[in-house]
C-alpha cells in the first residue's frame, strides 16, 4: 500500500494574509468613523463606495480634490511607536490644499497598507486621521487596509488619503487678483509639519548623532516628540477668513518651502518680499541648519515656521489678523508682493 501524504490545506493566512485580523480592524473604526459626523454622509462603513450628497444652498458648486501621504515622517513613528499623530498628518496634508481654492472640506478617504496588519497599531492610526478630519469639519467616509505580506519591513506600514471640498465658483480663489502693494500674512506651523524629513532625519539623526529621547537645548520636548508634532490643520481660521475679509491668495508651504510655493499662486510679473525677522522660526530648524543645511536649502525644504502664507490688500491686514488670531491662530505680517517686470514669480528674503 503506497503511503499518501496528506497536506494541510492551503489558507490565505498561509501566504500572510490574516482576514480575521482585517475583520477585527474594521469593527474597532466604526466607532472612530462615526466620530467625524457630517450632514452630507449617506453611507455607513462596510460598503463598497461612501456615499455623501453635496450641501444644499449652492448657488453653482466646485468640487475640490487633493491627495498626499505623509512621507518619511513614517519611520519617526515606527522608531517611537507612536503611531496616531501621523494620521492627523495625513489629513492635514490634503485638507490644507484645497483650503486654498477657498474649498470647505466634505470627507476624506485613506489607504494603510501593511505587511503584517496589527489591529492595535491600525487602529491608532485611524485614530489620528479621525482626530483630524474631526479638527477639519469633514467626515471620515471610507478607507482601504491593505495586507501585502514581504511589501514592508516588519511593523511598517503606508498611508496615503484624498480630500474633497465644495467651493462656489464665484469664490474660487486663484490668486489672478493679486497685485503689488498686496501684503503677505504668516500663519504659525507647528514644526517641520510632513515635509522634508528625509532632510531633517539625515541632519539630526545621523550627522548631528542626535538620539530621538535626547533633548538638546534649545528643545523642550525629545527630538522624537518634536518631529512628530502633528501638522497643523487651517480650516477653521481659512474660513473664518474668507467670511470675514477679501483672500487673493492662499499658499500651503509644503514641499518646496517658501521658495517654490508662494509663486505657484502669483500672477506673472509679480514677486514676494519676506522679512525673515517678522516671525518666529520653531527651533528645530536651526538644529537642523546646525548640522550643515545652508540657508537657501532650508528655505527651499522647510515652512520654517509658516504653514500658511495668505495674501490680502493692505487695507484688510489689520482685519485679517484680527480674525485669524480669533480663530486661534499665531499669524504675522510677513511681507509684500512687489513686480518684477519680465521675471518668473519668485520670493526674494529681505533679512
Amino acid at each position: 500500500m503506497t503511503d499518501q501524504v496528506i497536506r494541510k490545506p492551503l489558507t490565505y493566512k498561509d501566504a500572510g494574509v490574516d482576514i480575521d485580523a482585517g475583520n477585527e480592524v474594521v469593527s474597532r473604526i466604526g466607532a472612530l468613523v462615526r466620530s467625524t459626523p457630517r450632514s452630507g454622509v449617506l453611507s455607513d462603513l462596510g460598503g463598497f463606495g461612501g456615499l455623501f450628497a453635496l450641501p444644499g444652498g449652492l448657488t453653482d458648486p466646485v468640487l475640490v480634490s487633493g491627495t498626499d501621504g505623509v512621507g518619511t515622517k513614517l519611520k519617526i513613528a515606527f522608531a517611537m511607536g507612536i503611531h496616531h499623530t501621523v494620521g492627523i498628518d495625513l489629513v492635514a496634508m490634503c485638507v490644507n490644499d484645497i483650503l486654498t481654492t477657498g474649498a470647505r472640506p466634505l470627507f476624506f478617504l485613506d489607504y494603510f497598507a501593511t505587511g503584517l496588519l496589527s489591529p492595535d497599531q491600525a487602529e491608532s492610526v485611524i485614530a489620528g486621521i479621525a482626530e483630524g478630519c474631526r479638527q477639519s469639519g469633514c467626515a471620515l467616509l471610507g478607507g482601504e487596509t491593505a495586507e501585502l505580506p514581504g511589501f514592508y519591513a516588519a511593523g511598517e506600514y503606508d498611508l496615503a488619503g484624498f480630500a474633497v471640498g465644495v467651493v462656489e465658483r464665484a469664490k474660487i480663489i486663484t490668486g489672478a487678483q493679486i497685485a503689488a502693494g498686496d501684503r503677505v500674512l504668516g500663519l504659525a506651523s507647528s514644526g517641520v509639519h510632513s515635509n522634508g524629513f528625509s532632510l531633517a532625519r539625515k541632519a539630526l539623526l545621523e550627522v548631528a548623532g542626535l538620539a530621538l529621547d535626547a533633548t538638546p537645548a534649545p528643545l523642550t520636548a525629545t527630538v522624537g516628540e518634536t518631529l512628530l508634532e502633528p501638522t497643523r490643520i487651517y480650516c477653521r481660521t481659512v474660513t473664518a477668513l474668507c467670511d470675514g475679509v477679501s483672500v487673493k491668495g492662499l499658499a500651503h508651504i509644503t514641499g518646496g518651502g517658501l521658495v517654490e510655493n508662494p509663486p505657484r499662486i502669483l500672477p506673472a510679473g509679480l514677486g514676494m518680499e519676506l522679512d525673515l525677522s517678522s516671525w518666529a522660526v520653531p527651533p528645530v530648524f536651526g538644529l537642523i541648519a546646525e548640522a550643515g543645511v545652508d540657508d537657501h536649502e532650508m528655505r527651499r525644504t522647510f515652512n520654517m515656521g509658516v504653514g500658511l502664507a495668505v495674501v490680502v490688500s493692505a487695507r484688510d491686514v489689520a482685519e485679517a489678523l484680527a480674525v485669524a488670531r480669533a480663530a486661534g491662530e499665531t499669524v504675522w505680517e510677513i511681507g509684500r508682493v512687489v513686480e518684477t517686470p519680465g521675471a518668473e514669480p519668485a520670493v526674494t528674503f529681505l533679512p
